[in-house]
């Protein structure tokens, strides 16, 4: 049996998405996973080492990966009308070079905040933290990402919506893309179809029994919030959009990687179907 590191965040959705799996709804005679939940940037940055077998990642930085992982088809999220949002203390004016916090470098969010606030003095912290930064006055605003975009301090107000720099950007609507999961090219294809494949189950048996797995992460006190703000939040981003990458969420990909491209992010254009995992192979093999 093959074992490999599974990394995702601590985040409601990805342990959503993932704990089927870890409950033993998904299982395979082939392949056993170990995972490890760690904040997005950080999982952000251990890929950029080629550190963990599968794991979840910011949609902004597959480009600098994608030598050594390929993109997975499932366990993603996406905006759709939401996402991630600048906030400021209310009545606040901010000036051209605002000092901001945000989640990371590598977040989806941090590159188009950064290329519509060219100006801006980025810092970098915890998600966690970023809400108590902007109360504090030690940043002028931050991005909020991931439960915080929720509920958040009543003197705090929303500057900018990150999914109104997607359309300005984008220039039509698509599905914001946040996070998906990556897999090191080094395992055998067999292998990685059928990791592939178990994920995809995992979010769609996650997807069906939703209620009896929102109960369990809740009374194992596996996620954050209450059940209320778990159920809003799941359909947020892990709901039946949340298996299978589709045509609408590819394109928005690229449409992504090209935003990225023309802003001096990457250092070529990449096509996202390029880097799937080749599914026919299985189909092709067994002929």
């Amino acid at each position: 049996m093959s074992v490999y590191t599974v990394a995702h965040s601590p985040d409601a959705d990805d342990i959503f998405m993932y704990y089927a799996i870890k409950f033993g709804w998904i299982s395979s005679k082939n392949i056993k996973f170990e995972n490890i939940a760690l904040d997005i940037e950080t999982l952000n940055e251990k890929a950029l080492e080629n550190f963990y077998d599968i794991t979840a990642i910011s949609f902004a930085l597959y480009p600098y990966i994608k030598d050594e992982y390929a993109l997975l088809r499932t366990a993603v999220s996406f905006g759709e009308g939401y996402g991630p949002k600048l906030i400021k203390k209310r009545g606040k004016k901010l000036k051209k070079d605002f000092k901001v916090a945000l989640s990371g470098k590598y977040t989806t969010n941090a590159m188009l905040f950064r290329i519509a606030y060219p100006d801006a003095k980025p810092i970098y912290m915890n998600f966690l933290d970023i809400e108590k930064a902007v109360v504090d006055g030690i940043v002028d605003a931050g991005v909020l990402i991931h439960e915080s975009i929720l509920d958040f301090d009543s003197s705090l107000e929303v500057e900018k919506e990150i999914w109104d720099i997607w359309l300005e950007l984008a220039k039509e609507e698509l599905p914001l893309p946040l996070g998906g999961m990556a897999l090191r090219r080094s395992l055998p294809l067999n292998k990685a179809i059928e990791s592939e494949q178990m994920l995809i189950d995992a979010v769609k048996i996650a997807n069906s029994h939703k209620k009896l797995l929102s109960q369990m992460l809740l009374e194992r006190n596996l996620v954050r919030i209450d059940d209320k703000k778990l159920d809003i939040y799941l359909n947020l981003y892990a709901n039946e959009n949340s298996a299978i990458l589709n045509e609408i969420q590819l394109k928005a990909i690229n449409r992504l990687f090209e935003i990225g491209f023309n802003s001096g992010f990457y250092n070529c254009p990449i096509d996202v179907n390029d880097y799937l995992i080749p599914k026919e192979y299985e189909k092709l093999r067994y002929s």
